[in-house]
Order: structure tokens, then sequence, then C-alpha cells
């Protein structure tokens, strides 16, 4: 895939250590620098969202779930592509406004190469 972006940060929030790892395997071979969280929390005292491209992030999370930490990484980076995962996808109904800003949503299981391509298009796309 030679129109893919490369030399992007992309992190992962997931409290599941099986999809963290999943998900790293995958964007470090599609040539991503990965950076995981096992809470949104965690990724926000980091002190590293600003140097994150694309933030992939699972909705239903113990503490500070996907949706609040939406709000927190909007207020702060408004442009910044957001992809949601989750094995619930009724919880998207509970999806905050935004105000012109819409984050991709993939449903646990979902294709690697699907998820490839989201990321890829996020970057890609101009940043408000």
């Amino acid at each position: 895939m030679a129109d893919r972006p490369s030399g992007f940060v992309v992190a992962v929030v997931d409290d599941d250590q099986g999809i963290l790892r999943s998900l790293e395997i995958l964007l470090e071979s599609a040539d991503y620098a990965v950076r995981l969280y096992t809470s949104g929390t965690e990724l926000l005292d980091s002190g590293r969202l600003p140097e994150i491209d694309c933030l992939i992030s699972d909705i239903d999370m113990p503490g500070m779930d996907g949706f609040e930490l939406l709000r927190t990484v909007h207020a702060a980076r408004p442009g910044l592509p957001i992809i949601f995962i989750t094995g619930y996808p009724d919880t998207l109904k509970r999806l905050p406004p935004l105000g012109g800003s819409t984050p991709r949503f993939f449903t646990k299981p979902f294709q690697g190469p699907e998820l490839l391509a989201a990321v890829s298009d996020g970057l890609r796309q101009p940043r408000g």
C-alpha cells in the first residue's frame, strides 16, 4: 500500500491487553509508531496527547469511558482523528455532539485492513 502515510503516531486506548497487543502488531506492520494505554486517564496523564496523530479507543472501559475521553481530547485537539472500537454497538447511541467532527466506529471483531484504511483516511483529512 504505497499511498499509506507513515511516521505517524497512533495511540490506542483499551482496557483489554489482548486488543492492545493485537492493534500494536497491526499498526506497527503498517509503519505507524504506536502508543498503548489501558485507560483514558493513563493517556491524558502521560502528557503525550500533543504528539498523537490519531486515536483509537474502546468505548466501554472502567473509570473514564471512551465518550468522556472523546470530549476531553476534542476540547484539546479538535482536529485529531478518532476511531472507536466497541463490542457493544448499542453504546453508539450515546455519542455526544461534537460540532462537525465525527469519529469512525468499528464493532469488535473488526477487519484489520478496514481499520488501517480508516486510520490512513483520518490522517489525510485536513485538521481544524
